[in-house]
Parts: structure tokens; sequence; C-alpha cells
């Protein structure tokens, strides 16, 4: 983990959110708050209200009440599409990658918004220096790789829509030791260029040795936050989420 912040100034911020599913009020008053080059992990346990987060902050999900802000201005009136234009991208739980594509194509789509084919090509061939194993798969059907590939398509096709946040829904879900390291790793090259990150994780020891700061999140409400060494270190989450 960086050990100095490279800014202070604020990215996304979730203000006294409340979110319904019909009569069910998952989140309920959550503020969150994601500064310009930090790495923020939210924990939590299944059902604790992650995905549902991320779908308010997509507008995917609209809150009853409270504000989502993106670099000061307000996002959660917005539709899916234009909370995208505006820089903000989910690479999303389970992968889903387009399987019946190959890998290029699923990267051609990820750059949907651009028209200029010299900078597409520039940005795959970004990718695939981040991810060398995907330009050995270059013209090979994506749902034929591993799941690990997979994940590494899919966090490769967020970032070709050139995001100036993006959002990291499990993306150590269902990944060998070995391969979630990888993906840790690679989210701090993609910070160090210039990518503020906010990451959804039920690994709790890796994104907290990994993220600059963490939340919390128990059926629907913060109970903590706090620097991620601070969380590393406090009784509850270890004994909540660390095994000790």
């Amino acid at each position: 983990m960086d050990g100095k912040l490279k800014a202070l100034k604020s990215m996304l911020e979730l203000q006294n959110i409340n979110t319904f599913y019909g009569p069910s009020h998952v989140l309920q008053d959550m503020t969150v708050k994601v500064n310009q080059g930090e790495i923020v992990c939210l924990l939590g346990a299944n059902a604790a209200g992650k995905t549902t987060t991320m779908k308010t902050i997509f507008g995917l999900v609209k809150p009853k009440d409270g504000k989502v802000m993106f670099k000061g201005e307000r996002i959660d009136t917005l539709k899916t599409d234009q909370i995208i234009k505006k820089g903000i991208i989910l690479s999303p739980e389970g992968r889903r990658v387009f399987s019946r594509m190959t890998v290029r194509e699923n990267l051609e789509m990820g750059a949907f918004m651009f028209t200029n084919t010299t900078q597409v090509a520039e940005d795959i061939d970004k990718v695939y220096a981040l991810f060398p194993r995907l330009k050995e798969r270059d013209k090979q059907i994506s749902g034929t790789m591993s799941g690990g590939e997979q994940q590494m398509l899919a966090i490769g096709r967020a970032l070709m829509a050139r995001p100036q946040l993006l959002c990291l829904d499990e993306p150590s879900l269902g990944l060998s030791p070995i391969l979630v390291q990888t993906v840790f790793d690679t989210i701090h090259k993609i910070r160090q260029d210039g990518v503020t990150i906010f990451l959804v994780e039920q690994n709790a020891f890796m994104a907290l040795s990994n993220a600059d700061r963490g939340y919390v999140l128990q059926s629907g409400k913060i109970i903590m936050e706090d620097t991620a060494q601070n969380l590393l270190k406090n009784d509850t989450v270890r004994a909540a989420y660390l095994g000790g």
C-alpha cells in the first residue's frame, strides 16, 4: 500500500443514502467517501448490502433519499449510461464477460463510447501490457478461458472505457491465492496510472492489506470506518472477518 495519498480531493461521495427493495430497507443512512487517488474498500458479509451499494452508485437502483456525488456533481438523478459517461466504470461481480466473443472483441466492447480506432487499438495494447496473458489469448473465445483469465479480461474491459473511478465488485471471488495476489498487484498498477479505486470485497485481509481506507458494512449500515491498517488491527474486524 502506498504510504501517502496523492490527493484529498473528493471523487465519489454517498451522502446519507437510503435504498429500498420494496419494503426492505437495504442501505440505511449510508455515508461513504472516496478521495481522488485512493484505494478504498467496502467490507461486508453476504447480504450486507455491498452489491446494492454498487447498483445505487450506477443508477440501477435509485435511493429513496440521500445523494450520490461524483467530483462535486450529483449523479443519482442520472441514468446509468449518463453516469458511465462521467467516468465511473464497473467491473462486475462474477466477471460477466461476453462468453461467445474473443478476448479482443470483449475489449473492443469496453470501448463502446469511443470512435477513434487508433485510440482503441492503443488502449488494447495498454491492457495487454498490464495482462500479458490476455495478449496470448487475443483470438480465444472468452468463455473457454479460466476464471482467473476471465477476471483479468473483465478488469481490462472496464479499463477500455478510460475510467477516472474504477469500481471493482468482488474481483478475487473464486480465484486461487496466486491469482488473487496478481489481481491486487494489478489494482496498484491501475492506481499508479491515475485511476481511483473503489473496491467491494469479501476477502477482508487482501482488501485491507492493499487499500488506503476501509468501511465495514453490516446489515445495510456502516458500522466502522478507518484507515485500512487500523481496521486490520481492530479486534472486532479481526474476529468477524479475519478469523481471529
